[in-house]
């Protein structure tokens, strides 16, 4: 507990001189800073070589904190009741006198909001005077990290310190909803699409549409592990990795499992780390058999599938 709390203060000494850190979170590693300081949040862009026309996601502690800097409404409350501290961020608007960073929100009048369920960082930013604007810690359009030493892999000695919080239970990003004007999910994520369009229409009828770049992950090529890959395929070629949702009776060197059992959310727990895997082991391209599309398989598809442009 002594090691935890010393990087605690470690974590908050760095960010209270306008320093960028690495912080976990149940859906991926962030790469954080104060969200109202415009010298720190140009920081973040600087080190992800991210185009200042990208927004980022601010995370909070709780409600009170949000409304410092954010209008809500009853649609924001549903939600928020029901899956938060957890893998999902929120299209809000802005009041008029939020000290957050022009640098955010890209001059816009709306910012997207989260408040993530990892312990270390809820006890982070729960001592701290500020929101941490905090997009995944990794290069622009490459895989997000689900490690300390993902992140470390991305940045090195660029980043000043990375608060260990072990592998990210969820391991893909959080799911985006646009609640400005008619609730939209704007990006697919840690939490199954129909969950929440349950909560505002009629189950048959989805919220979910390919929209211009509001926020993070909408970009065509994205999640990329810097290597060629291919989707739905059923006989990979032998210099190939062949990435699979489950175990076979049968495997060879070139065979990576996302899990033992068809099990979506284990899948999508191991994507990110699987990926990296592979580049590591220097292979030149992935197939990729044919993922469910229903849950979070929707998700791991979506992820592939700009992995792979």
């Amino acid at each position: 507990m002594k090691n935890k709390l010393s990087n605690i203060k470690k974590c908050i000494n760095y960010l209270n001189n306008n320093e960028c850190i690495g912080i976990p979170t149940e859906t991926v590693y962030g790469l954080a800073a104060n969200a109202y300081s415009d010298k720190a949040t140009l920081k973040i862009f600087k080190l992800k070589k991210r185009p200042k026309k990208n927004p980022l996601i601010v995370h909070y502690y709780n409600l009170n904190d949000l409304k410092k800097d954010c209008l809500i409404d009853i649609n924001f409350m549903k939600l928020y009741k029901k899956f938060c501290p957890g893998p999902i961020s929120f299209v809000l608007k802005l009041k008029r006198n939020s000290c957050i960073s022009n640098n955010v929100t890209n001059k816009k009048k709306t910012m997207a909001v989260r408040f993530p369920r990892h312990v270390l960082t809820r006890r982070l930013l729960k001592i701290l005077k500020f929101p941490l604007a905090a997009p995944s810690a990794n290069l622009s359009k490459k895989i997000s990290p689900v490690s300390k030493n993902d992140v470390i892999d991305e940045f090195g000695k660029k980043i000043k310190f990375v608060l260990d919080g072990g592998q990210s239970k969820i391991g893909v990003e959080s799911t985006i909803v646009n609640l400005v004007d008619k609730p939209k999910i704007l990006r697919l994520g840690g939490i199954e699409r129909k969950k929440i369009e349950k909560f505002f229409i009629n189950k048959n009828k989805k919220i979910y549409k390919k929209n211009k770049i509001i926020v993070p992950g909408q970009g065509k090529v994205h999640y990329s592990p810097g290597i060629p890959i291919r989707l739905n395929i059923k006989d990979p070629k032998k210099d190939e990795a062949y990435v699979l949702i489950k175990k076979r009776k049968f495997s060879k060197k070139n065979f990576y499992y996302l899990s033992k059992k068809n099990n979506l959310k284990e899948a999508a727990k191991n994507l990110y780390k699987t990926l990296r895997l592979i580049k590591k082991k220097k292979f030149k391209s992935i197939a990729v058999e044919k993922i469910p599309n229903i849950g979070l398989g929707e998700t791991i598809n979506d992820r592939l599938t700009r992995a792979s442009k």
